[in-house]
């Protein structure tokens, strides 16, 4: 090793140290910076209240989807009906994902739609905890029916259900803050539109309408 080298050794070293030290706050800041940024939302945030809803609301849809696979065998049913079953159920678990990653509860003692304003004003009654479900008996009378009349009663109650839930993304999207709970919600509005267009059609094919 010359002497020039030999020089510069202790100037490599301190260098060296310097840049290494330097790294480790960069590392440090941004960590920081994240946990000091990241915000995870509240019990009663509109992120929470929507995860709970909607989870109890899309498994409401995907029972009831599973009911009419069994009482008709149209194939536009049945196919609609495996949407919303795999769809609704996939979402369903990313929505109880979201609130076991913020370490909330999946349940509230609150009213549904708490975090939208609204609490009670549903009046649940029979089943029909949130605009758009359906009550016990519709449900019973689903179980009931075969054919023509099962589609014609799920279409019916599908569409209503697809519209509170429309109603309920929507206002996810403008409320929450969680980046991807807001992509979710809006997943959601957009599929269950085009849903509800699938659904007009089917219905009209069918000589009825979409009241219940």
């Amino acid at each position: 090793m010359n002497g020039t080298v030999i020089r510069r050794l202790p100037v490599l070293i301190a260098t060296g140290a310097v840049l290494a030290l330097v790294a480790v706050l960069v590392v440090w800041w941004r960590t920081t910076e994240g946990a000091v940024n990241a915000s995870t939302p509240g019990n009663r945030s509109a992120e929470a209240g929507f995860a709970r809803d909607m989870a109890v609301h899309h498994q409401q849809a995907v029972e009831t989807s599973f009911i009419v696979r069994d009482r008709t065998g149209d194939e536009d049913v049945r196919t609609l009906a495996y949407d919303v079953i795999n769809t609704q159920a996939n979402q369903r678990g990313m929505l109880l994902g979201r609130l076991e990653g913020w370490g909330l509860s999946k349940t509230s003692a609150e009213a549904p739609m708490t975090w939208m304003g609204h609490g009670a004003a549903h009046g649940a009654k029979d089943g029909s905890l949130m605009p758009g479900m359906a009550t016990n008996t519709q449900l019973d009378q689903l179980r009931k029916a075969d054919g023509k009349d099962a589609e014609v009663l799920y279409l019916r109650l599908m569409t209503a259900h697809h519209k509170g839930g429309v109603d309920m993304a929507r206002a996810a999207v403008k409320e929450a803050g969680d980046a991807r709970l807001k992509r979710l919600a809006q997943t959601m509005v957009d599929g269950q539109q085009a849903e509800l267009d699938l659904m007009a059609a089917m219905l009209a094919r069918r000589g009825a309408g979409a009241e219940r």
